[in-house]
């Protein structure tokens, strides 16, 4: 009863956030729990914040396709000769996702195959021919950096704030990433900065929607079409995210969503490249995708000619895991809108605080809709006085689980400091790649930002209780921040 009654004390109300008093009542013990006071979050969290959630249905749909014996790519009917040919499986996803994204209102048709192979009329086999699986997202980006022409030399902008699958597939190109700052307001790359780096060698942007985040693509796209570069989506974390009322993954010229196991749309292993010009899925199928061009050499599609090859790669996905997506997809709005409202309750009473939430609606964040793959808040010391690695400790003490962003800034790792970006590219002997220098002091405001960040869980099944545990544990630490210590 004792710990219920105190846990109350730093619960508030949804109306007004910006009235919020979290000071404890005098005579109660707020002390944090790092200088020996009671812990603020008692509650337990595994369920709170297990992810993937699977249920039966996903299960099987597994099954389904292990009992079939189709493990791999299908075939067409004998009669049309038996090659190989995607699998109707994640043919489906593909229909699927391309309904989730709006379909044919926002650009993306799902047809009967027999529209593209008259001989398979009427089988019931359906195709999105603006989406593309492939078995993980990191192929997809390679796959779509095939498609929009990147080759030895050629520059393309992206962000330090991302995971490697963002940038080292440039590498792979033959292409030379070039870092921009970071944007505070969204935690994607920054316009200006973008404008500023721009050369004569510039093919492409890579813009990462970070932890969900939609990016400025008003401006950056301005400044794409401008220059006339080609624009990539990497909307692995923004499932189902609006820029302006459009979906994240639908502005730029092509996009790619992870489908990896811990994404707000998980599977075994998975990617999905989209894009509104099916030219250019067409042609990143045939970066690993061999059996989509196989019907097309029927055809006398000219892409037909390079049916079979892949290129050497093999990318399709998994039967196994595109019929996992599929059951998760079904859920996927749902689960979203669940996780979010739990971020946006707690992110209220954070802000209220003084920390900055990236809420929808924020500076920079007007006319978007954020989802949660990750939720991170931003620290000012020079408001509260104590370092962000006290804070994080003494948030830790509480029963927080909380910690420093995950993703290292890619500017600074040896792969690109110590020069082995250039045998990757194949670019030891380009005079003009040999001469760039990645310098770790360079994007001085996106390392300095980086270091004001906390990660907090994404709680995609939290109750209201945790939650308010975790608002009293924050209110704690910030209220007597000036007296915890310091030392490691």
């Amino acid at each position: 009863m004792a710990d219920r009654r105190r846990d109350a004390l730093y619960t508030c109300s949804m109306t007004s956030p910006s009235t919020l008093d979290l000071h404890p009542p005098a005579g109660i013990d707020a002390t944090p729990a790092i200088l020996g006071g009671p812990k603020a979050v008692t509650l337990p969290q595994e369920e709170a914040n297990r992810w993937p959630i699977v249920t039966s249905e996903d299960e099987a749909a597994a099954l389904r396709i292990i009992r079939s014996g189709e493990w791999s790519g299908g075939h067409l009917p004998r009669e049309l000769g038996g090659y190989p040919c995607p699998h109707p499986e994640a043919l489906a996803l593909e229909c699927e996702f391309a309904q989730f994204l709006g379909g044919e209102a926002a650009g993306l048709p799902v047809m009967d195959v027999g529209d593209f192979i008259p001989q398979l009329a009427g089988r019931g086999f359906k195709v999105a021919p603006n989406v593309l699986s492939h078995n993980n997202g990191t192929a997809a980006i390679l796959a779509g950096l095939h498609a929009m022409g990147i080759g030895p030399g050629d520059e393309v902008i992206v962000p330090s704030t991302t995971w490697w699958s963002s940038v080292l597939p440039v590498l792979h190109c033959g292409g030379v990433p070039v870092f921009a700052e970071t944007d505070d307001r969204t935690l994607a790359l920054d316009p200006a900065d973008v404008a500023r780096r721009i050369t004569p060698r510039t093919k492409a942007i890579v813009v990462t929607h970070l932890f969900g985040i939609p990016a400025a693509m008003d401006e950056l796209m301005a400044i794409a079409r401008e220059h006339g570069l080609k624009v990539m989506e990497d909307a692995s974390h923004a499932h189902g995210a609006t820029y302006r009322d459009q979906p994240i993954g639908l502005i730029g010229d092509l996009a790619v969503f992870s489908l990896q196991g811990n994404k707000l749309l998980p599977s075994a292993e998975g990617g999905l490249l989209v894009s509104r010009d099916a030219d250019l899925v067409l042609s990143a199928a045939r970066y690993g995708q061999y059996e989509r061009l196989v019907p097309l050499k029927a055809m006398g599609h000219p892409l037909g000619e390079y049916a079979a090859t892949g290129f050497g790669h093999k990318y399709r996905m998994s039967p196994v895991s595109a019929a996992l997506c599929r059951s998760q997809l079904r859920r996927l709005t749902e689960r979203t809108a669940q996780r979010s409202a739990n971020c946006v309750y707690l992110s209220r009473r954070l802000s209220a605080l003084g920390l900055k939430t990236y809420q929808s609606g924020e500076e920079g964040l007007e006319n978007t809709q954020r989802v949660y793959f990750e939720f991170l808040v931003r620290y000012d010391q020079a408001k509260f006085g104590a370092p962000i690695k006290a804070i994080i400790k003494a948030l830790s003490a509480e029963g927080c689980h909380v910690s420093a962003p995950r993703y290292p800034l890619l500017h600074q790792q040896p792969v690109f400091t110590q020069g082995d970006w250039l045998r990757l590219a194949r670019l030891e002997h380009d005079e003009s790649a040999r001469a760039r220098v990645y310098d770790p002091a360079d994007l001085p405001r996106t390392t300095a930002g980086n270091g004001t960040l906390i990660k907090l869980p994404s709680f995609p099944s939290a109750s209201k209780e945790l939650l308010d545990q975790y608002a009293a544990a924050f209110a704690k630490v910030l209220t007597n921040a000036s007296k915890l210590p310091t030392q490691a």
